[in-house]
């Protein structure tokens, strides 16, 4: 790792809601560029800033430094009327990002929306529902990948606008009326009238991302990538198929910012003290109880998206191994760890039980996973301080020994400790 960086990254290594819009705005008082590389406004990211809470969804959590350039890259899908809708926000509160949008980024329509929700209630009835946003992200990158989807740059050009979304509605309208059955009447002229409004307000923010950022770098100027939901959240390396549909490791960074890898100096896991996450699957730690309870309502463990109800537990090693490894994390950055003040004791996954089988690995294979029984490490609880700690050693004792723990079972250094909401209350280790 260097030391003197130019580039760092700061991504999820759990299922998302680890903190990282802190993480990010604290960071980004260093850098120049703040860069989201992939997702939509499925993300969300919570900052509290001067007693202020500020929720983002498309836009980068480095907007509240005005000396940023803040950008939303190729592999992020766009729906033009949240990210108005968030400018208009920010410009309430006397913000103006300094806003680029890739031209190569995909546009998410009303009928990708649509198509959300139908997909959804038709996998529930099957009992495969992995709880989407319903935001159209999934239909989107299916698009993309189907070389059917529309982009910043076609958005600017009418004549190419017009012919791709005649193919694109048509498309849609008979995959929703065939397949799911739906009764619902797309208005095509007038989502052709919205977008062509919208192409003509984001015209001035719409660029070559992947070249700015490529002059950004031969000039010194340092980069900041902000990762939006987690590790197990990938669509390859995630807890397959309850996950989102891009690459939220690190290594999206490199397509879905155009960048080269070798160009990453630094990757900044962020690790929530225990574990929340939205949706299916299985979460081997998960706390059922009046612990789980309580660690929910002291955290507010409610989606900043959606508002749904967060499933707890405690922190899974297992798990983040995986997320150590995929990618390639530098240090850690802990938050939330002030939620656990009061326990009596706290608990750490270090290994599952599967049959007469130890295993320190996460398994790909869900039957395998959902046998899954936690192997735990318990340590002494902590009292909350009356005063906030500024150095790390002013740490409750009982609260380094298990940070310690954390980062030797690891490997990997702490280097951040987040003791509240506040960006004023970070400990540097």
């Amino acid at each position: 790792m260097k030391k003197n960086w130019q580039t760092v990254a700061v991504v999820g290594a759990q299922w998302g809601d680890e903190g990282k819009g802190k993480v990010t705005d604290y960071y980004a008082s260093a850098t120049d560029y703040v860069v989201r590389f992939q997702g939509g406004n499925n993300a969300g990211h919570t900052i509290v800033h001067h007693g202020r809470t500020h929720k983002l969804h498309l836009l980068p959590s480095g907007i509240l430094h005005s000396h940023n350039k803040i950008v939303i890259g190729n592999g992020v899908v766009v729906d033009p009327r949240v990210l108005l809708q968030e400018l208009a926000q920010l410009k309430k509160i006397g913000l103006k990002p300094r806003l680029l949008i890739s031209e190569r980024a995909h546009l998410i329509f009303p009928f990708h929306v649509t198509l959300d929700t139908a997909s959804e209630k038709a996998q529930a009835k099957k009992n495969l529902s992995a709880l989407s946003t319903h935001r159209g992200i999934w239909p989107t990158y299916a698009d993309k990948m189907a070389r059917v989807g529309i982009r910043m740059v076609d958005l600017v050009n009418p004549q190419v606008f017009k012919r791709k979304f005649d193919l694109l509605f048509g498309l849609q309208q008979q995959r929703l009326s065939v397949i799911y059955k739906s009764k619902i009447k797309l208005d095509k002229r007038k989502i052709i009238q919205d977008y062509q409004a919208y192409g003509r307000r984001l015209k001035p923010y719409i660029k070559d991302i992947s070249l700015e950022l490529d002059r950004a770098y031969r000039q010194g100027k340092k980069i900041l990538f902000e990762g939006a939901q987690g590790a197990m959240l990938d669509v390859d390396h995630g807890v397959y198929p309850y996950t989102t549909s891009s690459n939220t490791t690190a290594g999206g960074i490199a397509s879905g910012a155009g960048i080269s890898p070798t160009r990453l100096d630094k990757v900044i896991g962020v690790v929530k003290a225990y574990v929340s996450r939205v949706g299916g699957g299985a979460l081997p730690t998960e706390l059922k109880d009046e612990i789980g309870d309580d660690i929910r309502e002291r955290g507010a463990e409610y989606g900043t998206t959606t508002g749904r109800p967060r499933r707890i537990g405690w922190l899974d090693l297992v798990q983040l191994r995986l997320a150590v490894r995929i990618n390639g994390l530098t240090s850690l950055a802990i938050t939330k760890i002030d939620i656990l003040n009061g326990l009596k004791e706290v608990k750490v996954c270090s290994g599952y039980r599967y049959g007469k089988k130890l295993l320190k690995e996460m398994p790909a294979d869900l039957s395998v996973y959902e046998k899954c029984r936690p192997v735990y490490q318990s340590f002494s609880g902590w009292q909350a301080q009356d005063t906030q700690p500024k150095i790390y050693r002013q740490l409750p004792v009982n609260m380094r020994k298990y940070l310690s723990f954390i980062e030797k079972d690891l490997g990997v250094p702490i280097e951040l400790v987040s003791v509240g909401a506040e960006r004023q209350a970070t400990v540097l280790k």
